[in-house]
């Protein structure tokens, strides 16, 4: 048996970048201070998280006041639905909320609870077999009661990035609110949200080399938001709570770089990934398809469907075999039932537990690729000689 020396499942999260972790350093012991606090140290630290702010503004092309710090992308997530369809209901503007079916358990569970549990109106529109949005569905699903429109830059589990700026751009031409979920695509593209049809924003920085524990979510100016954790006027009332001064330092940072060596971390991920895209399934052609969107996917994300195969009891071979993997969200991964991503791909049964996501980072190399190729054959014949000799003998 290997140590897990391959980490592939860099969308689920990465390893804190060194000058991520040195920015963070002087905030736990030494800079220490409460920003709500009325005294030098605690102004030290209130100084500290407005440039932090300031930066996050900056690299996202935005205002430092549209900038909200939370303790998580799925924080962010509850903060945008919650917030926006109270504040709305509120106002008498309507109480009807659109979401894709492909959506991280944030923004659907959320979605589901404010349906079940407090009357708003759900609509889940569907998705095409590459995992993506039509935007006919969506301007068919609008109604004059339609508050906010959630639908995610790019899906975790297959990697389709949406047509979110033509969603966005039609739900402001119906006066209708726009979230996306941008934790997977926000440091693979260049923002100018000042100019873009986006009201509010989810960013995780632990996707991209910074620190968990901490989220942003981006409010447009002008956009009403009832904060859902009540207590403090911390965030401009928006979200209550002593702020974690390390932790959104690292998150601007990690942010800073990812916007500094977008290009250079680019040119390494995409010749990884396509070798995986084009290679595994030519290994396997009976037994293994490609899921998401052939071209129109992020640029470090390649997923997978093996048929007749469960994902957990290959992910298990492949931690035996030193290679980290997943199989969709880290938020349920472990759970043996369908993907509910590869059926609403319209995928049939067979296919839709064998699900394998291979997501690669700054760390890897084309042998690592090698050996990872060479081993999901390998794991992938012998599950299913094994799964073969059991129906024979059942």
């Amino acid at each position: 048996m290997r140590q897990n020396a391959i980490y592939l499942d860099h969308s689920a999260t990465t390893p804190v970048h060194p000058a991520v972790v040195a920015a963070m350093a002087p905030f736990w012991a030494e800079q220490f201070g409460n920003p709500s606090s009325h005294h030098r140290i605690g102004y030290q630290a209130a100084r500290a998280v407005e440039k932090a702010r300031r930066t996050v503004a900056e690299v996202l092309g935005t205002d430092p006041e549209t900038i909200v710090f939370t303790g998580c992308g799925s924080e962010s997530n509850n903060l945008a639905l919650r917030g926006a369809m109270t504040a709305s209901k509120a106002a008498g503007r309507g109480e009807h909320l659109i979401v894709s079916a492909i959506e991280h358990s944030a923004v659907l569970e959320t979605a589901r609870q404010l349906r079940d549990y407090f009357g708003y109106e759900l609509t889940i529109l569907p998705v095409d077999r590459f995992g993506r949005v039509h935007i006919s569905d969506v301007e068919a699903a609008i109604r004059p009661e339609t508050a906010l429109i959630s639908v995610m830059a790019a899906n975790n589990e297959v990697g389709s990035v949406q047509p979110w700026a033509e969603i966005g751009a039609l739900a402001r031409s119906r006066g209708v609110l726009f979230h996306t979920d941008a934790v997977q695509l926000v440091a693979a593209r260049q923002w100018q949200l000042n100019a873009e049809p986006v009201d509010l924003m989810t960013i995780a920085p632990h996707k991209f080399y910074g620190p968990k524990g901490v989220g942003i979510l981006v409010v447009r100016s002008g956009v009403d938001l009832v904060s859902s954790q009540t207590g403090g006027s911390q965030e401009n009332g928006r979200r209550a709570g002593t702020l974690n001064v390390p932790l959104i330092i690292g998150a601007a940072e990690a942010l800073r770089l990812a916007a500094a060596e977008r290009e250079e971390r680019l040119a390494h991920v995409l010749p990884l990934r396509d070798r995986l895209l084009a290679e595994l399934p030519a290994a396997l052609p009976d037994q293994c398809i490609v899921t998401g969107h052939p071209t129109e996917r992020l640029p470090h994300h390649a997923s997978f469907a093996f048929r007749n195969l469960s994902g957990n009891d290959l992910l298990i071979h492949l931690d035996v075999a030193g290679i980290a993997a997943g199989s969709g969200s880290a938020c349920s991964s472990g759970d043996p039932k369908p993907s509910a991503v590869l059926q609403a791909l319209g995928l049939s049964p067979e296919w839709t537990t064998g699900g394998l996501r291979l997501t690669v980072g700054a760390q890897n190399t084309d042998a690592e690729i090698d050996y990872t190729l060479g081993k999901i054959v390998e794991i992938v014949l012998k599950l299913s000689a094994l799964e073969a000799g059991y129906q024979v003998v059942a």
